[in-house]
């Protein structure tokens, strides 16, 4: 009988050996879902992180490109209403060497007066043009 006894607890001692040995699969399946939320977590967190360093990037991009717009932009306008302040004086100067003559022209009127209305004439003409120049330059600024 001792021989019974000896089998029975050795093969007692190996079922509780295989069974320690195995990890619940409860344990394994926690294991592994916290390893999945982790991974999850971190990959949600670099994506923000990229998206924030992308969203920075473009954001400078943007600021340095409306910078040198703006500042092309303004040289355009200062360069157009200069151009345009040299056309104005020069009108303005050709309308009072117009006005000038006119005055002269109606001083010695015998029997010329065509050529007053012709001046006078190329004198609204001028005026016109100033006016026009005048409303393109208000609308630049």
């Amino acid at each position: 009988m001792q021989s019974n006894i000896q089998t029975t607890a050795a093969s007692g001692y190996e079922r509780s050996a295989r069974k320690a040995a195995k990890p619940p699969i409860a344990l394994l399946v926690t294991a592994w879902l916290i390893l999945i939320a982790g991974g999850a977590a971190g990959m949600v967190w670099y994506t923000g992180y990229i998206q924030r360093n992308i969203t920075t990037e473009i954001e400078l991009q943007t600021a340095a490109r409306i910078g040198t717009m703006q500042a092309d932009y303004i040289a355009r306008i200062e360069q157009l209403e200069t151009g345009l302040q040299a056309e104005i004086s020069q009108i303005s100067g050709k309308v009072d060497s117009l006005n000038e003559l006119l005055t002269f022209t109606k001083d010695n009127a015998n029997n010329k007066t065509d050529n007053s209305n012709k001046l006078y004439t190329q004198i609204n003409e001028v005026k016109k043009q100033l006016d026009e120049l005048k409303k393109n330059l208000d609308v630049l600024k």
